[in-house]
């Protein structure tokens, strides 16, 4: 028996007879996810801080006659400009505006929308790697059946975690979009949970309830390529070193994974954080509300007016948010999934065991 389970903690963890269940999924990233939010969240402040700080200068230029002899081009406030722009000026860089939004506003602003973060991450993160093992794991075993018939066994194709991590994207990133909504917003300015609400309440008035998910383009714009490189480079590294599959490797591959996905996929990161807080600018200042502009004319204005530079704006914080984030969840949940695949592989042994038992146990009877 311990022979058995031994050669069964080395199997793929794809092998069919220990499989982990829906639930054990659930478990193995739930985990993963609360460590995630707490780790990355002031990273994450810091980026939309950035982004916020680019728009702002952008959005709000005027010419100012400064001397008779020139024009001087500077941002106009005009009352836009964020509190927290006018407090701490402008942010150099990644380390400047932790150490000045920890100094002006405190150390737990970092931390500025954690609670829907967890309440976003914890039911997005179930949802998304549940789905994309799911899915995953349909694709391979439909693309199999034609091969064990003949009784071949072949791999996983390139193809399978580029479509299952394109398609839980999807569904993650739509049933929680409102949510992240609510999470930018508190991010990109201080904000109470009581102003939070008067600004959704505007929204729903003059966009209604699909107002809430407004940015869910930009978002899967954003997400839906990440989320196919993401996967699609991991699974790669996996298959290249399929033997070093420890805790230490997954933190690895996944942050390097992570990384690689996230620097081609920051312009639309920066678009959906333009259209998120440009849609709460409209609703507050305009008298007459009106969807935020598309994507593809905010990618206009943002290379226009700052290049080719403005589009990676935040790039080393979502980098530094993202290489970790990745590298915590996918060996968090990977780990987890060994340790299901283990439970489940003993209680089949145990099984097999006991009805061997039944099967050769001495007839007494007579």
């Amino acid at each position: 028996m311990n022979k058995l389970i031994n050669v069964s903690s080395n199997v793929d963890l794809d092998d069919p007879r220990f499989r982990i269940k829906p639930y054990q999924q659930i478990v193995a990233s739930c985990t993963g996810a609360f460590i995630t939010s707490v780790f990355v969240t002031p990273l994450d402040v810091v980026k939309i801080r950035l982004q916020t700080q680019q728009k702002a200068m952008l959005s709000n230029k005027c010419f100012l006659y400064c001397n008779g002899l020139m024009d001087h081009l500077c941002p106009c406030t005009n009352g836009k400009m964020p509190d927290w722009m006018k407090r701490n000026g402008k942010f150099k860089g990644t380390f400047d505006a932790l150490l000045k939004i920890s100094e002006t506003e405190g150390i737990a602003s970092l931390w500025s929308g954690l609670s829907p973060t967890l309440v976003l991450a914890v039911p997005a993160t179930v949802i998304y790697f549940v789905s994309y093992e799911q899915l995953r794991l349909y694709l391979k075993d439909t693309y199999n059946k034609q091969f064990k018939k003949k009784g071949i066994n072949v791999e996983q194709p390139f193809w399978i975690p580029i479509l299952a991590g394109g398609t839980a994207r999807i569904w993650a990133a739509t049933l929680v979009s409102p949510l992240e909504l609510i999470r930018t917003k508190m991010q990109s300015q201080k904000l109470s949970y009581a102003e939070i609400t008067q600004t959704l309440k505007i929204v729903v008035r003059y966009s209604g309830i699909s107002g809430l998910w407004m940015g869910l383009g930009s978002t899967l714009l954003r997400d839906v390529p990440f989320s196919a490189l993401y996967w699609l480079n991991y699974e790669t590294i996996k298959k290249m070193y399929s033997s070093q599959q420890i805790f230490t490797f997954n933190l690895v591959a996944g942050a390097v994974a992570g990384s690689i996905a996230a620097f081609f996929t920051i312009p639309f990161d920066v678009v959906k954080t333009h259209r998120q807080i440009e849609m709460g600018e409209k609703e507050i200042y305009s008298d007459k509300p009106i969807r935020s502009s598309t994507t593809w004319t905010i990618i206009q204005r943002i290379y226009y007016q700052n290049g080719l530079k403005g589009l990676f704006t935040g790039l080393v914080p979502r980098l530094v948010k993202v290489a970790p984030a990745c590298a915590i969840m996918i060996a968090t949940f990977e780990h987890g999934k060994r340790f299901f695949q283990s439970y489940n592989a003993k209680k089949a042994i145990e099984f097999e065991r006991d009805v061997h038992l039944l099967q050769h146990k001495p007839n007494n009877t007579k």
